[in-house]
């Protein structure tokens, strides 16, 4: 962390913006952190805060209150967080993140993360990986589904897996509980797209809009286990990774998840949770190349959602 300090610009960098300047003179910070300080009202010119697109003038005076360094952007351990480890050995570990629960910050102050946890049992995960804020999590999975996460605790173990999912390896396996009677498998397969207009993210089919910014392939395939009243509980496997892919691609087959109202599913009173579940993972190891398959059971609110008075 850069504090306290000061500097008069120079006639070479007059007309330059305060925050490109402010990061030339200071190149162990980021643009990101650059920008945010002097929106912070960190950064001051003349003794007054700016806005950083100001035009430094030859022989303004500009003091730096604090502004973060690149190793500043990290995840810092919570020890409060405590999270379940399903597995572990020296290359990975699996955790089962329960429903609610981010999996990773997105600033370096937020705390309470997954992530967060992990670190403060695994401090070797923070300087894994090329996300600093991801910590070594080699995937992501929503706030609001619970299950397995995989994480790296090696560099080499890192690489390892990632190639795996970016050659579509890596097979992760879900129970979802759905809306509606579903009685024999399928596959859906759909480009989809980031709505800029919708809020949280939500996802598309691609086809449905004048011009997506950018097109995702994302293929589910879904098996009926049991009917739960007017509800199914699928075994769903992916092995493309897209945001929203199970929760969007299920409701545009029309059998959104129960409780997921962000795609068009009933509220269910009092239950803060969609009932998704990451339950299994399956890849070859990173370091002997060995087959494995690790499992979560579904937690006791999704368990009880199963046992749970039939809705008519």
């Amino acid at each position: 962390m850069i504090q306290h300090t000061a500097f008069t610009a120079t006639a070479q960098e007059s007309g330059q913006r305060l925050d490109q300047v402010v990061h030339a003179r200071f190149p162990a910070s980021t643009r990101a952190f650059c920008r945010q300080a002097v929106a912070g009202g960190a950064v001051a010119v003349n003794g007054r805060p700016c806005l950083k697109g100001y035009k430094l003038r030859a022989g303004d005076a500009v003091t730096v209150a604090c502004l973060k360094e690149a190793c500043d952007n990290r995840v810092w351990p919570d020890a409060s967080v405590r999270p379940r480890i399903v597995f572990e050995d020296a290359c990975l570990i699996a955790a089962d993140k329960p429903a609610g629960m981010p999996v990773h910050p997105l600033t370096s102050e937020e705390h309470g993360t997954l992530m967060n946890g992990l670190v403060a049992r695994y401090p070797e995960l923070a300087a894994v990986g090329d996300q600093p804020l991801m910590a070594g999590a080699l995937h992501r999975i929503d706030t609001g589904t619970s299950g397995l996460v995989l994480a790296a605790r090696t560099p080499e173990a890192f690489e390892a897996l990632r190639a795996q999912f970016v050659a579509q390896t890596v097979e992760k396996v879900y129970l979802a509980l759905v809306e509606g009677h579903i009685a024999v498998p399928g596959h859906l397969a759909h480009e989809l797209a980031h709505h800029p207009e919708l809020p949280h993210c939500k996802m598309v089919d691609a086809c449905s809009l004048a011009s997506p910014d950018r097109r995702m392939r994302a293929e589910t395939a879904y098996r009926p286990l049991e009917w739960v009243g007017r509800r199914t509980l699928l075994e769903v496997t992916i092995r493309t990774g897209v945001t929203h892919q199970i929760r969007c691609q299920l409701a545009l087959g029309g059998w959104p998840i129960v409780n997921d109202t962000l795609y068009g599913a009933r509220p269910v009173e009092g239950c803060p949770r969609h009932f998704l579940h990451a339950y299994e993972i399956r890849f070859c190891h990173p370091s002997g190349g060995q087959p494995c398959r690790i499992q979560a059971p579904p937690p006791e609110d999704f368990r009880s959602a199963l046992r749970a008075p039939k809705p008519e």
